[in-house]
């Protein structure tokens, strides 16, 4: 299964963005979706998760309340809603899927940047 992301960039605080992930070559349905983030010098970090069939989600502290995920089988896609952002979200975010829970990663993305400036 191959991931590409799309939709980072960059954007002022309060502002929203919204993350999306394909995949080709496999099925996504099949698997948890995730993203995770990374900055420099720290551990990726899960940031949330989403079952295989969309029942189950897991938020990382840090984004409750601000961040959303979602899915679309149908689609092959698992996207990030991100809401209400603040400069410390700046990093590269990474789709991610497979079996584990809550940090799926049998399969990865190549990573988008968002920055958030104040």
């Amino acid at each position: 299964v191959q991931l590409v992301e799309s939709g980072g960039g960059l954007v002022q605080a309060g502002d929203s963005l919204r993350l999306s992930c394909a995949a080709s070559g496999g099925t996504l349905s099949i698997y948890n979706g995730g993203w995770f983030r990374q900055t420099p010098g720290k551990v990726r970090e899960i940031v949330a998760t989403i079952s295989w069939n969309g029942g189950s989600t897991y938020f990382a502290d840090s984004v409750k309340g601000r961040f959303t995920i979602f899915r679309d089988n149908a689609k092959n896609t698992v996207s990030l809603q991100m809401n209400n952002l603040k400069p410390e979200d700046t990093a590269v975010y990474y789709c991610a899927a497979g079996t584990g829970w809550p940090g799926p990663n049998n399969y990865w993305g190549q990573g988008t940047q968002v920055t958030v400036y104040s």
